[in-house]
């Protein structure tokens, strides 16, 4: 018989690191990934918008359209922890809807993440907790399994470990493998300080141009201009 698991993370991503990292924009710390390393767009912000989302990744596995699995996870997850759900991008049936989600809100959990459908989205959207979905349907999970927690899952071409570092805004969302953490905060916090000043240069017109006609002049192509 195959064994499935319902694991615990090995190790979760500091607080003061997750603290760090909510001051920074989903984009800008994407940029500093080579801009690789991102959830597909179809997986966005359901809730009402303004809200970081950040913390460690509890992932979960199902088979698509179902979410047994998932209601363990939400028992098991620690408060802060972020249950993040590989349901094959399906969006047939609904893996959670607003009593799942109040069940994980009380229970701590920092938000949810699913690469697969909700319902309940009147109720979804006009609430702060995070909810990222790549869809919504009417029609209800089945809650029959299989599954596992905590294991390596996929969110499109985005690899998510145990544990993992979760960053999540307006934009979309995005993985921070935990053992680039730390490495990659000071990249991060230095793009984010320059975007800041470029926008004052921007708004006082002071920003430099140059860089276009040098690009262009670098091309390997002739640009006519008139």
């Amino acid at each position: 018989m195959y064994n499935l698991k319902l694991h615990q993370p090995k190790r979760r991503v500091s607080q003061d690191m997750i603290a760090k990292y909510r001051e920074i924009p989903a984009a800008v710390v994407g940029d500093c990934m080579n801009r690789i390393q991102a959830a597909p767009a179809a997986i966005r912000p359901m809730h009402a918008g303004g809200t970081v989302l950040a913390g460690p990744a509890y992932t979960v596995r199902t088979r698509p359209g179902d979410n047994l699995f998932v209601h363990k996870a939400i028992d098991l997850a620690q408060p802060g922890d972020i249950i993040v759900v590989d349901a094959g991008g399906a969006l047939d049936n609904a893996i959670v809807g607003e009593m799942m989600l109040t069940h994980a809100e009380t229970r701590g959990i920092a938000g949810v993440i699913i690469y697969g459908a909700i319902r309940d989205f009147g109720h979804v959207k006009n609430h702060t907790f995070p909810v990222y979905a790549a869809g919504v349907t009417l029609r209800g999970p089945f809650q029959s399994g299989p599954g596992h927690t905590n294991v390596t899952i996929g969110l499109g071409s985005m690899t998510i470990e145990p544990g993992d570092l979760l960053l999540g805004d307006d934009d979309g969302v995005i993985c921070i493998p935990y053992d680039e953490v730390e490495s990659l905060y000071p990249d991060a916090l230095k793009r984010f300080q320059g975007e800041n000043a470029q926008r004052d240069r921007v708004r006082n017109g002071t920003v430099d141009r140059k860089w276009i006609d040098d690009r262009l002049a670098a091309a390997p192509y002739t640009v006519d201009v008139e």
